[in-house]
């Protein structure tokens, strides 16, 4: 019995993908946006932490793009998702944590016990970019990757140590990284899946 389902092919991009590809450069744009305000304003402003946030759940979407570009049954896009959601919900919770100090509350990093939860899933945020650095080099993209992980380092020390230079030239790294990537023809991608 034969399927009169259309199945998607490469050339035709479905939704999904225009989405997941929109995030190549959507949310590296915005984190600059939100790492040049913290850098005009301070790391404890509450615009650069909404903004934040929403260049955290962004790159949540360039997470499953990079793992949709694996092979299904690869390890490596299993642990990009892993470390990738784990990374969005720390990377998260850190913009909130800005918004809850600009309202003059401890920030969290600052607390014990229970506050303590934000610090391993925040690391979580690098780990996964470096990882998409490490699948990109996999798919042939290998100065895009080398750059990503390049910036997969640089990134705790920018944001650990509050140097506003350094994160703000992470996050044009980042940027011109994955969003080179929506020039890549998504053919080659594929073929090197094969």
């Amino acid at each position: 019995m034969t399927s009169t389902t259309a199945q998607p092919t490469a050339d035709v991009a479905t939704p999904t993908d225009r989405l997941l590809t929109a995030a190549l450069i959507i949310a590296p744009l915005t984190y600059l946006a939100a790492d040049s305000t913290y850098a005009a304003r301070g790391w404890d402003d509450a615009t650069a932490g909404v903004i934040h946030v929403l260049g955290a759940i962004a790159y949540g979407f360039v997470v499953l793009r990079l793992a949709t570009w694996l092979p299904r049954a690869s390890r490596l896009s299993a642990a990009i998702v892993l470390a990738g959601l784990i990374g969005m919900a720390g990377n998260v919770a850190y913009g909130f944590d800005t918004i809850h100090t600009s309202l003059g509350d401890t920030a969290l990093v600052d607390q014990t016990g229970a506050a303590n939860l934000i610090k391993p899933l925040g690391l979580f945020f690098p780990l996964s970019v470096a990882l998409m650095g490490y699948g990109l080099i996999t798919l042939g993209q290998r100065w895009q990757g080398v750059l990503v992980l390049i910036a997969s380092i640089a990134w705790p020390v920018a944001h650990i140590g509050n140097i506003a230079a350094l994160a703000v030239a992470v996050n044009v790294a980042l940027a011109v990284a994955f969003g080179t990537l929506l020039w890549t023809p998504m053919r080659r991608v594929e073929s090197a899946l094969a």
